[in-house]
């Protein structure tokens, strides 16, 4: 019974010890079961407004893989170190573009009250017209911490006190399915300086908020609808109503006026 009981042992023993063989130390994952266990701060933390974030310091790794960094040839030094030869060894460049998903948490409604609203509105986050002026850039990518960071500085808290300032607050391990700039609303000639100030238009004139919306679904988008009336939402008939539109005094029964893209063809 005894022995019997060794055996088992030194199978658990051999077990720990071939998964342990196992494991891959060349490669970070955020999705593993330890590291997606951890709030995103106990690893990453803000020190200034750099739109490109930094590697976390030794610490950070230290404090779980302390037999690892003590090992020799254990390659998880090359995850952020170019060169492990030297006592310096330099860091490579933070990644631009990354293997695992990671999704922006962004609720338009949320901010568009109170403090969180920025000053310019829609514009202080949309802006530099794209397409012929179509329509207003969407912030992504890592360029995209610029426009944040206005507002989720390092220090920054909500006004219940909560911390605004961690990776947590705005992504997490899920696909993101941002809003194209190759969507249809794009491919029409709608100029947003033409029916901006000059025309006492505001955003929320024609774009409506759903809280708690899909992130593709938060904000709607005018219809061209073929120029019929629809109880949908908004559509291009809404304002061109037949008193100025495909008519009248400014000649917009030329639907090249409105249709000015190189991809518009006239219906057959």
């Amino acid at each position: 019974m005894i022995a019997l009981r060794v055996c088992a042992f030194a199978g658990v023993f051999l077990f720990f010890q071939s998964t342990s063989a196992q494991v891959d130390y060349s490669k970070f994952l955020h999705s593993s079961q330890r590291h997606s266990s951890l709030a995103c701060n106990s690893c990453h933390e803000r020190t200034d407004n750099s739109a490109t974030p930094r590697f976390p310091g030794h610490k950070a790794c230290t404090d779980c893989h302390r037999s690892q960094f003590t090992t020799p040839q254990v390659p998880m030094c090359k995850i952020c170190h170019t060169d492990i030869s030297s006592n310096n060894p330099p860091l490579k460049n933070f990644p631009a573009s990354f293997n695992e998903p990671f999704n922006v948490k962004f609720d338009h409604a949320q901010h568009n009250t109170g403090s969180a609203r920025p000053q310019r509105g829609c514009g202080g986050c949309h802006s530099s017209p794209i397409n012929r002026g179509a329509g207003y850039a969407i912030p992504a990518n890592i360029a995209a911490h610029n426009n944040c960071y206005t507002c989720h500085t390092p220090s920054s808290k909500s006004n219940a006190s909560r911390e605004i300032a961690s990776c947590g607050v705005c992504h997490d391990q899920k696909a993101y399915r941002p809003t194209t700039a190759a969507a249809r609303s794009y491919r029409y000639a709608f100029s947003h300086a033409d029916h901006g100030t000059r025309e006492r238009l505001a955003c929320a004139d024609c774009h409506k908020l759903t809280a708690g919306a899909a992130q593709t679904r938060q904000v709607s988008s005018p219809s061209a609808a073929e120029h019929f009336s629809t109880t949908r939402g908004m559509t291009c008939v809404t304002c061109h109503n037949g008193k100025r539109s495909f008519g009248g005094d400014l000649d917009f029964k030329d639907c090249k006026r409105c249709h000015t893209g190189p991809t518009f063809r006239m219906p057959m």
